[in-house]
């Protein structure tokens, strides 16, 4: 396998930048499937993205498994072992399984067992980074007994990649601790500037984090946080509850990780992403601005 064929499960955002990456890197044989294909809407986007890869989308897990060396799970978290649990009884033992869905580390082991039931390998994979503008090259932590053969296929394509450890789970708790800082900045830099815009203080509030700590471009970073929260506010949240459920359950009350999933979540269905094009908004005011418009509180 020096050149694997490699397979998509889940065809969205992070499966079409990665699979569009790796193809553009000289792999030839790349396939996705997703289950919305013939969706109304979203399947329009899955087909528009997949003709504009040149990658095929075949008609089933079966049919992915038997053109693939490697399967990539670009799910998302609520459908990760279900997926995985629909793709497993295709696999045979030279097949790689690689999750790259945002779930706990204790739901990253019951996937591998999932897996393992079938003899193919399994590789926990935990994106460190949004997927675009970086496709295929956002760096990846590594976990799990086939992750050091997995990343001796894939690093010569450019994937960035770090085995961590022979055992599943230190990559994703790894990915959703740190969740608990950068969503929760994010819920807390949209909070901010719903508040200060209205009484034309946010360019004072960034000029005094500046003061505090220097290096740090606020509004830029304001423009960039609010920007993704529209974007991917859905889906943070539903990340964030996850990591909340994993704090329950090791002992930690998770009185930040609610907080943060509630606001993403509030964003969510506030229902503007659709005013921005797939890049989403370029500013936080265009965001209050939409948000005005829809006739919304900030509540």
């Amino acid at each position: 396998m020096n050149q694997p064929a490699v397979g998509f499960v889940g065809f969205g955002e992070a499966g079409f930048n990665i699979a569009k990456g790796l193809k553009a890197a000289g792999i030839s044989r790349v396939s996705a499937f997703d289950i919305h294909r013939d969706t109304p809407k979203l399947g329009d986007i899955i087909r528009r993205r997949a003709d504009e890869a040149g990658i095929p989308l075949v008609n089933s897990n079966q049919d992915l498994a038997a053109s693939s060396d490697v399967l990539f799970s670009t799910v998302t978290c609520a459908r990760a072992k279900e997926s995985a649990g629909q793709t497993a009884p295709f696999l045979k033992p030279h097949h790689i399984y690689a999750d790259l869905n945002s779930v706990s580390p204790a739901l990253k082991q019951e996937i591998e067992a999932v897996i393992a039931r079938s003899g193919a390998g399994f590789v926990e994979a935990a994106v460190m980074s949004p997927v675009p503008p970086h496709g295929h090259r956002a760096p990846m932590l590594l976990g799990g007994k086939a992750a050091p053969v997995f990343a001796e296929l894939m690093k010569p394509f450019g994937m960035r990649l770090e085995v961590i450890s022979e055992n599943v789970g230190a990559a994703a708790a790894t990915k959703m601790f740190r969740s608990i800082i950068v969503k929760g900045l994010e819920a807390l830099m949209f909070e901010s500037v719903l508040a200060a815009s209205p009484y034309g203080a946010d360019e004072r509030v960034f000029t005094s984090l500046a003061e505090s700590f220097p290096g740090i471009d606020w509004k830029r970073l304001a423009d960039y946080m609010v920007g993704r929260v529209v974007v991917h506010g859905e889906r943070r949240a539903r990340e964030m509850e996850e990591v909340a459920e994993t704090l329950r359950s090791i002992g930690i009350d998770p009185i930040m990780s609610e907080a943060a999933a509630r606001r993403q979540d509030w964003c969510a269905q506030l229902g503007i992403a659709s005013q921005f094009g797939p890049e989403g908004p370029k500013t936080y005011r265009e965001v209050l601005e939409a948000i005005t418009a829809c006739g919304r509180s900030h509540d």
